[in-house]
């Protein structure tokens, strides 16, 4: 049996102010057209289907016809929840949804559900791990010792019985580490040191009991610990860090003599994501223009500030997400000490002394006037000592 392997979707997401619907509609009928082409039997779905918890109308047109087409090709789906999705909403409808084999664990019960199959001699259970906190797994195992969420999900796994006869395949929405190594980050996922956007880091070795596990969470496509272990990765590029990324979907084939078989398909986006760097001459230079359409992350090396440097970019890339200034001035901020650069300082100094940096010149009574604004509506001051920041 074939599958295809997803996460992290975001349907619904922005990149700053432009909308990614289309983008995303169309990198879904890429998955769609290539379901069809290696003639998949079952999409695994592993979290973060929206980006936010209450997603837009387009964002649930956009799943729900993506869902409606892969029923109508008689494509089962496995569909689990991420830490961005609002339990009760994705799991709306699950159970009128199983009349068409598509299968949704929004909401831990638990219970690990598990789907079974059979294809001539090959027998899978699919498991489906909904994101959870570990005060939810107490709730449910009173009597297990649960200080973390590894110590939440090992208790799952070892109060669900395995068969170990079969092949057996888990989709999840973890952050999961290899040993000694924690899996390499995109940019577009919200990092700390033992947790990713909330979810406590554990161990690759809780699931030594599945053949495969489609992970999700982390933004770029990667094994961990082994090779059936492995993120998805985002079908698209959110952040500037993954501008180099190259974004693929999983085929997983099952088959009850050998190890899953894994084989990356790339994915081409509609527009793509890049960074450019150079004067603004250069870059805007006729003979060095390509993909006016993709979306740009801009660098400037000029020393002083353009003008209304992003107006003149939109002209010719009209999806201009950033840009930015790589030149002594900044460079010189790069080396400034932060941790010492406020003490003794009041907030008009510190202003006056970055603008000098930024732009060679003092800063006028009326742009201060701006800053103490922005400032005290951001709470860094008050009204009464305007050196509380």
């Amino acid at each position: 049996m074939k599958f295809l392997h997803l996460g992290d979707l975001h349907l619904g997401k922005a990149l700053s102010n432009f909308d990614l619907i289309e983008d995303q509609r169309y990198i879904l009928d890429q998955i769609l057209y290539i379901a069809e082409k290696e003639a998949v039997d079952g999409v695994l779905i592993a979290g973060d289907v929206y980006d936010k918890s209450v997603p837009s109308e387009a964002a649930m047109r956009l799943l729900d016809d993506f869902l409606i087409k892969l029923a109508q090709k008689k494509r089962k789906v496995f569909m689990v929840s991420g830490n961005h999705d609002s339990d009760d909403r994705l799991n709306f409808g699950s159970a009128l949804f199983v009349l068409n084999e598509i299968y949704i664990s929004a909401v831990f019960d638990g219970t690990l559900h598990k789907q079974s199959f059979a294809d001539q001699d090959t027998q899978i259970d699919i498991y489906m791990l909904p994101f959870v906190k570990a005060s939810q797994v107490r709730h449910y195992y009173p009597d297990e010792d649960i200080e973390n969420y590894e110590d939440a999900v090992r208790t799952i796994i070892r109060n669900t019985p395995i068969d170990k006869n079969k092949k057996n395949l888990l989709v999840a929405h973890q952050f999961v580490s290899g040993k000694g190594a924690d899996p390499a980050f995109a940019g577009s996922e919200s990092i700390g040191t033992q947790s990713v956007g909330m979810v406590e880091k554990i161990g690759y070795d809780c699931f030594e009991d599945f053949d495969y596990v489609a992970l999700g969470h982390i933004h770029s496509p990667q094994r961990v610990g082994r090779d059936e272990i492995r993120y998805a990765g985002s079908p698209l590029k959110y952040s500037l860090s993954e501008v180099n990324n190259e974004k693929s979907v999983p085929l997983i084939t099952v088959s009850a003599e050998e190890r899953v078989k894994i084989e990356l398909v790339p994915l081409k986006p509609m527009r793509d994501m890049r960074h450019i760097k150079g004067t603004i001459k250069e870059l805007l230079d006729k003979k060095n223009v390509k993909a006016p359409e993709d979306f740009i992350y801009a660098t400037l090396t000029e020393e002083d500030i353009i003008n209304d440097a992003m107006g003149i970019f939109q002209q010719i890339y009209p999806n201009t997400v950033r840009i930015d200034y790589d030149n002594s001035h900044t460079r010189e901020i790069e080396q400034v000490d932060i941790s010492r650069i406020a003490e003794n300082r009041s907030f008009p100094e510190l202003i006056g002394d970055f603008y000098r940096l930024m732009y060679g010149c003092e800063i006028t009574e009326e742009e201060m006037d701006v800053m103490r604004t922005a400032a005290r509506e951001a709470g860094v001051i008050n009204e009464a000592d305007e050196t509380d920041y």
